[in-house]
């Protein structure tokens, strides 16, 4: 991100780069920050190709077209799947691109073997935009705040992130509502977080998980209901809870190694107080009884595809299920 800020602040662009990473909201915020500063609202000057395997031979003709009353012409490439199967004429054709034209790559999947990946690299900028850790989204998240006048400790900043998960896009829209709510105050408090903060997805799915091991069925089919009313599909909720005890599992077999809390966010990619959650919750259950449900959710999945059971069925039988 350093580079691709350095370059926007002075003005100074590079023939072609790569955005890409895991991190959705900031693939997509530096598009919008790289259009604007290379090329603003020109739109003679500007071509936008969007999906899979787009026209090579119209990109490079396009490429080679001097800009109209313009220092540069722009061309952005979104997900067309190129850093998958790299065209061999594109490889070819960039080191004689012309130098006022501007080639900017959105992916969302590279393969760093590709062809076409180690070509920009070579004679660009790959920015990889990544999910960011806990520090990290709470220095933007009180940037933001700040902007607006508003003050939070760190607790309360802590405990608004375990509620919205690490997603940039629904951290900011929940900043947005807080921001709001708090209008004429300048200290927000966890009474605010409370009052007007959604609860992610992710956090249910681990209160979920909590009360199935714990035999409390009722709530856990509480829980389910609210994740259907949101429209949540039953199949990405069955994912969610599998992948949840597979994190457990993980835990399990890391606290045996003696390994700390900054050890397990990093093995597992997960903000550290995502980490210490899983800790606590993993110290409740054995690891029979993680194991036990993990091959449970491989078998309802296998149920649902085989057509044994339906979707929704499969999901509340395994909520019921006693260990």
């Amino acid at each position: 991100m350093q580079t691709l800020n350095k370059d926007i602040k002075e003005k100074s662009f590079k023939s072609v780069y790569l955005l890409c990473g895991d991190e959705p909201f900031l693939v997509g915020s530096y598009k919008k920050r790289m259009r604007e500063a290379i090329s603003g609202d020109d739109t003679m000057n500007f071509n936008y190709f969007e999906g899979k395997n787009p026209d090579v031979k119209e990109i490079i003709s396009l490429a080679d077209t001097m800009p109209f009353f313009a220092e540069r012409r722009l061309l952005l490439i979104d997900s067309s799947g190129f850093f998958k199967n790299a065209p061999e004429e594109l490889v070819t054709y960039l080191p004689q691109m012309p130098d006022t034209t501007c080639l900017i790559f959105c992916e969302s999947e590279v393969d760093k073997r590709n062809k076409l990946y180690k070509k920009v690299k070579e004679l660009g900028h790959v920015a990889e935009l990544n999910k960011q850790d806990s520090i990290q989204l709470m220095q933007w998240a009180a940037g933001i705040l700040t902007k607006d006048g508003k003050k939070i400790t760190k607790p309360v900043m802590e405990y608004f992130l375990e509620r919205t998960g690490d997603d940039m896009e629904n951290i900011r829209t929940e900043l947005e509502k807080l921001i709001c709510y708090t209008m004429g105050r300048d200290v927000i408090t966890v009474e605010d977080v409370e009052a007007i903060g959604t609860v992610h997805v992710t956090n249910r799915i681990f209160e979920m998980v909590s009360a199935i091991v714990a035999g409390n069925t009722k709530k856990a089919l509480d829980l389910y209901e609210d994740l259907l009313t949101l429209k949540e599909p039953p199949m990405r909720i069955l994912f969610l809870i599998a992948r949840q005890f597979n994190q457990l599992l993980q835990v399990k077999e890391l606290a045996a190694q003696g390994k700390d809390k900054g050890a397990v966010a990093s093995k597992l990619k997960v903000p550290p107080f995502a980490a210490g959650k899983l800790i606590t919750q993993a110290k409740a259950f054995s690891k029979e009884q993680i194991l036990s449900y993990v091959e449970l959710c491989v078998e309802s999945e296998e149920a649902v595809k085989t057509g044994r059971l339906g979707d929704r069925m499969a999901v509340e039988l395994l909520i019921a299920r006693k260990y």
